[in-house]
């Protein structure tokens, strides 16, 4: 493989389109934001069920020289101005993943909120990139007019999500134009999105968040039972935060901090393994995603808006306590990593949830359902103040080692999102695989009382659990319900380039040469 200094770099995504549109602005010159951000764009059409205009994400850059920057413009809480607010009954729907795993999501008008993909991207572009906006919508634009096949993964997600996708007739027009949902080989088209994006090109963002646009989807959603007003989407802004960071195996990790709760779950793992020096054992493993779970709280999502917790829940101390309490007992979403030529790299997630089936006719915005999500809402819905962001699982993640990229990487998947990171990084850092190698081996993950676990996981160590008294579910099959990890990794010692895009959501790598 050819080193870092004899590459552009390398991309990873959701889709292949999606990671091949990243891969062109690297051929084009561009750096790893432009390239994040071209996939980005893209995604809004490859991937639509799961990502688009009314979605929110984080993303997380380290620069050339050396800085890191984590902008977070994930979905707000609507309700601002409402003297009142009222809205109206979630409609809970049945997710079949697989035979073994079902979830509940709730979707609707009243499982919308503030959306922030559109104008977190042009933020990124302006400050980090070196891209005309224009340039970049152009390829998304012409694909959401002429339609991207759907691949065998895609294809599949429409089944899952079906229920959701026809629940509305605007929703039912795109994704079942014909009485059926679409199938494999057959092209999802959306050309109000391409009329969008290309209007985003010419303008930037500030037509989605205020004018006739904004008035139009504030009041679609109003009219239904929704929270969203114009006064919500006015004030929605881009917040820079400092990323959360840890220490393992002599590397710094920086992933999303407070008030998501994703990324300051993944440095407690992480700073709990290295303290037990068992990465690799499957128990050590379930042991510490147990005393993560415990630790979601009322009292942990509450302290999560609170200034300084992240130092107080990380503090040392804590940690010791809670690695010799371990020791003695011995989601829908997307995401695109991007590594550079000069050692640069942006990693960002974004989510539309499971989506809500709210397309709101002539604006190309099908809204997110973070209200409406369980996973996001352990406390009950409709509790979080106007305005606050919604806590998320979403946690874009860089591995420093000597200050320079040595893995990128985020995942789909909801509670899974950060197991699914935590173990790839063991598989990059502690066993040396590549990005690829790392994102595909079987992943494990406890929650509500059982240990799930894909084909491939110890079986004598599974069986020992059991012995144990630990329930275990033996998945039949790899699965999408485990997330989807695209990762980018050097080498430290070659610089050599790696990518890998999970097969478990379709994912794509493309190294450029």
């Amino acid at each position: 493989m050819n080193s870092i200094a004899a590459m552009r770099g390398v991309v990873a995504a959701g889709h292949p389109v999606t990671a091949e549109a990243g891969a062109s602005a690297l051929r084009e010159g561009g750096n790893a934001v432009d390239a994040a951000v071209a996939a980005v764009l893209m995604s809004f059409v490859a991937e639509s069920p799961l990502t688009g205009p009314g979605a929110g994400g984080f993303m997380l850059v380290h620069t050339a020289s050396g800085e890191d920057h984590l902008l977070d413009f994930f979905v707000a809480a609507p309700g601002l101005g409402l003297d009142d607010p009222a809205p109206a009954a979630l409609e809970p729907i049945d997710v079949h993943f697989t035979a073994e795993a079902v979830q509940v999501f709730n979707i609707g008008p009243s499982s919308c909120g503030v959306y922030g993909t559109a104008r977190g991207t042009t933020e990124a572009l302006e400050r980090f990139g070196t891209m005309p906006l224009s340039a970049l919508v152009e390829a998304p634009a012409r694909a959401a007019r002429e339609g991207v096949e759907l691949t065998p993964i895609g294809a599949s997600l429409l089944v899952i999500l079906g229920p959701i996708l026809t629940s509305t007739p605007e929703a039912k027009a795109i994704y079942a134009p014909e009485g059926r949902l679409l199938e494999l080989g057959e092209r999802v088209r959306l050309p109000e999105v391409g009329d969008l994006l290309d209007r985003l090109g010419a303008e930037g963002p500030d037509f989605l968040y205020a004018g006739e646009v904004a008035k139009a989807v504030s009041a679609w959603v109003l009219e239904r039972g929704g929270l969203i007003t114009e006064q919500d989407l006015a004030e929605y802004r881009v917040v820079e935060r400092s990323a959360a960071r840890a220490r393992y195996r002599g590397r710094e990790v920086l992933t999303n901090p407070p008030p998501s709760s994703g990324g300051i779950l993944i440095a407690y793992a992480l700073d709990l393994l290295e303290r037990l020096g068992r990465p690799g054992d499957v128990r050590t493993l379930v042991e510490v995603m147990d005393r993560t779970n415990k630790t979601r709280t009322d009292e942990f999502v509450q302290g999560l808006q609170s200034e300084g917790y992240l130092e107080r829940f990380l503090h040392k101390e804590a940690l010791e306590r809670a690695a010799t309490d371990i020791g003695s007992r011995l989601g829908s979403t997307t995401h695109i990593s991007v590594l550079d030529a000069d050692g640069a790299c942006a990693t960002v997630t974004c989510s539309n949830g499971s989506c809500s089936g709210v397309v709101v006719p002539g604006t190309g915005i099908h809204l997110n359902n973070m209200l409406g999500e369980e996973d996001l809402n352990p406390g009950g819905f409709h509790r979080h103040e106007p305005g606050r962001r919604i806590p998320s699982m979403m946690a874009p993640t860089v591995v420093l080692r000597d200050g320079k990229p040595e893995v990128a990487l985020g995942s789909a998947g909801s509670n899974r999102i950060r197991s699914a990171i935590t173990q790839t990084i063991l598989g990059v850092v502690d066993d040396g695989l590549p990005a690829q190698d790392a994102v595909d081996r079987p992943r494990v993950h406890w929650e509500g009382r059982v240990v799930e676990a894909e084909p491939g996981i110890d079986e004598e160590a599974l069986a020992a659990l059991e012995r144990e008294g630990w329930p275990v579910q033996r998945f039949r099959e790899r699965s999408l319900y485990f997330g989807g990890v695209q990762a980018v990794a050097r080498d430290p010692e070659t610089g050599e380039l790696s990518g890998g895009g999970d097969p478990r959501r379709g994912g794509s790598a493309v190294l450029v040469e």
